[in-house]
């Protein structure tokens, strides 16, 4: 969908050496909103009430305690003459308190709540008093500029002095991100408003043709191109593009090096690379600039940059960033099990990039990645009771390492807790993941039951989804236009039910036993696939229904070559789960090499919280136990691995 922004034609003098005309182009396909889509699973929907009934109240408890808000109190008072001190040990403190207001704003969409809602109220007037008056707001900075809670972030005699490492432009996009969210969810200008003043702010510095510097780590650029679709201020797009186009050159700034992806311009970059988490937020910045400005540039970037990431640098779960060396991406094929990084915001960031690049480019392989990082390297992130968190994510444990921030399994709270934190503010948001629509139909992409009334070429159409994934694999779609309307259905073949891996990194060691079946209207009915959807092209009246049938098989899964370590081992995945051995579960085989000669899929109800556990035996009767590596170290700490060796 294209439109033409008229206000384009103007020249803006604080960041005119970046703007220019341009036909904005949209996004090819679009989200639907979260407010139409109602989840009814027994899956997601508890862990998303968990989200708003545990970990908000007990992620603000920890906020509280560590003196989060209180910090905005404190600027305020130093605004006023005062003095005060700094309460936490990282320079982007206040960020936590923007993204439970952000998770907590997506809960009350799907579950309102008025005592949530007055509480945000609460905290946005206590973040506001933290604000100067010119709409500078970082916290440590303002109370006592001359030292950073971090001593790596240095001596900052001056707002902006060490960009690399201050993270005040960090804070302002998890702010704006926060800001865009709650307006959306509530209709409240209150928080949107600081956004807005602190933004104008950055347009002001940021903007002025002799400022070349850049942030430090990436994600004010997609929370200023948020503010931008909000207010169709053309500043803030302009200087979000500035700062990604800008990154890696040297005309008039030095690089900081790979680390900030700052060692070559974006346009020459192909390799992802340095911090990860700084990597996929900058990448899903660049990828809103393509659609935005329909650059083919910007296209064969992006799609470079996720060739790689996908087929050289992920591991089978879908986490990203091995070294916890830099909290980065390491050589390509370098993918160790034991002290694999995958931090939980990575595998966050890796989502939010892929549905921009399925949004832009209209494949199911992102969307395929997509699932594979939500099932397996997000929600690994927390614990089953909601209050305990992995930062990294390793695909194997041994029972010493303490990998995770000095803690051998799931810690409470970190010093650190941008992935706790994260974690509240992104799951809520998956309802508004299930479907997209371009100009054709409507797209399913998740599978997850649900009631949905979208809208497809200015017509409602509810539908409702109902299936017991990702533990059974049959989805029925009962769909009700309002009147009756021609659209196409496309419905996402998962690479699992299929013969194909959506990563050149891993095969399926067999072909499946069966193909993928489709029933519309209890008559079995041969279809096209393009570009991984089955496509249904009706004319659909209220009472018609779609059933998908996907083979639900466990898959032996190997390594390509160039993965050393994973020479000689398979991992097993069932649906879109990958599964892991746990030593408390094989004390007799935990070790021994794995040679099963036949799987049993048994729904536990008993167990973590009730799961599809895979049961393998071998010719001599020697039985292997896998569970979802989603639910491994719920019953304390032990040895864990995904890859199992078979020789």
């Amino acid at each position: 969908m294209k439109r033409i922004i008229c206000c384009l034609i103007v020249v803006f003098s604080a960041i005119q050496v970046f703007s220019q005309s341009l036909e904005i182009t949209d996004y090819a396909l679009q989200k639907v909103d979260l407010r139409q889509v109602r989840l009814t699973d027994n899956f997601w929907l508890p862990k998303i009430q968990q989200i708003q009934k545990v970990t908000i109240p007990f992620a603000l408890q920890k906020c509280e305690e560590n003196g989060r808000f209180e910090n905005f109190l404190t600027a305020e008072k130093v605004i006023k003459g005062g003095t005060g001190k700094v309460l936490g040990k990282m320079p982007f403190d206040d960020t936590d308190p923007y993204k439970i207001i952000e998770g907590a704003s997506l809960t009350l969409v799907s579950s309102p709540d008025k005592e949530i809602e007055s509480l945000l109220d609460k905290y946005i007037t206590i973040i506001a008093r933290g604000q100067e008056p010119d709409g500078y707001l970082t916290t440590w900075r303002t109370i006592n500029p001359a030292e950073a809670p971090a001593t790596w972030v240095g001596k900052c005699k001056q707002r902006w002095d060490n960009l690399e490492m201050s993270h005040e432009l960090y804070n302002s996009g998890h702010l704006f991100e926060a800001a865009a969210t709650h307006y959306y969810a509530t209709g409240k200008k209150n928080l949107l408003n600081i956004a807005l003043k602190n933004a104008n702010l950055l347009v002001k510095v940021f903007g002025a043709p002799d400022n070349y510097d850049i942030p430090g780590h990436e994600i004010v650029e997609t929370g200023l191109i948020k503010l931008y679709l909000i207010t169709g201020n053309r500043d803030y797009f302009s200087l979000a593009k500035k700062f990604i186009d800008l990154r890696g050159t040297s005309e008039h700034r030095k690089p900081r090096g790979e680390y900030w992806q700052d060692a070559k311009p974006i346009l020459e970059q192909s390799e992802v690379a340095g911090h990860a988490v700084r990597a996929v937020y900058f990448y899903a910045g660049i990828t809103d600039v393509a659609a935005i400005t329909g650059d083919e540039k910007y296209k064969t970037t992006i799609k470079n940059l996720w060739h790689n990431m996908v087929h050289q640098k992920m591991y089978v779960t879908g986490g990203i960033g091995a070294k916890h060396d830099g909290e980065a991406f390491g050589k390509n094929y370098e993918l160790p099990n034991l002290s694999a990084y995958n931090e939980t915001c990575a595998a966050i960031g890796g989502v939010m990039w892929a549905d921009r690049m399925f949004r832009t480019f209209g494949d199911a392989d992102y969307y395929n990645v997509l699932e594979r990082m939500l099932y397996n390297g997000v929600l690994p992130g927390i614990s089953l009771d909601g209050k305990a968190f992995f930062y990294p994510n390793p695909l194997e444990s041994d029972g010493v390492y303490k990998f995770n921030q000095g803690n051998l399994t799931r810690a409470g709270w970190f010093d650190c807790p941008c992935c706790p934190t994260n974690l509240i503010r992104f799951l809520p948001s998956i309802p508004a993941l299930i479907y997209d629509t371009d100009k054709e139909g409507i797209y399913v992409n998740l599978f997850a039951s649900n009631k949905a009334n979208l809208r497809f070429n200015n017509e409602d159409v509810n539908i409702i989804q109902n299936t017991q994934y990702p533990y059974g694999a049959n989805v029925q779609l009962s769909i009700n236009p309002v009147k009756k309307t021609t659209f196409a259905l496309k419905i996402r073949v998962p690479d699992w039910a299929s013969d194909k891996t959506v990563s050149q990194l891993y095969i399926y060691q067999k072909p499946v036993s069966k193909g993928v079946t489709l029933y519309v209207n209890s008559k079995k009915q041969n279809y096209p696939i393009q570009y991984g959807y089955i496509v249904i092209n009706k004319k659909w009246k209220k009472g018609d229904r779609v059933e998908v049938r996907f083979p639900f098989e466990v898959r032996n899964v190997s390594s390509n070559l160039l993965v050393a370590e994973n020479r000689g081992k398979t991992a097993v995945q069932c649906g879109p789960l990958v599964y892991c051995m746990e030593r408390i579960d094989n004390q007799e085989t935990f070790d021994k090499a794995f040679a099963p000669s036949g799987f049993e899929v048994r729904y536990n109800a008993n167990k973590l919280g009730g799961i599809n556990e895979i049961i393998a035996k071998d010719q001599a009767q020697h039985i292997w136990n896998f569970i979802p590596y989603f639910a491994w170290s719920n019953r304390g700490a032990g040895k864990m691995k995904v890859w199992v060796k078979n020789k």
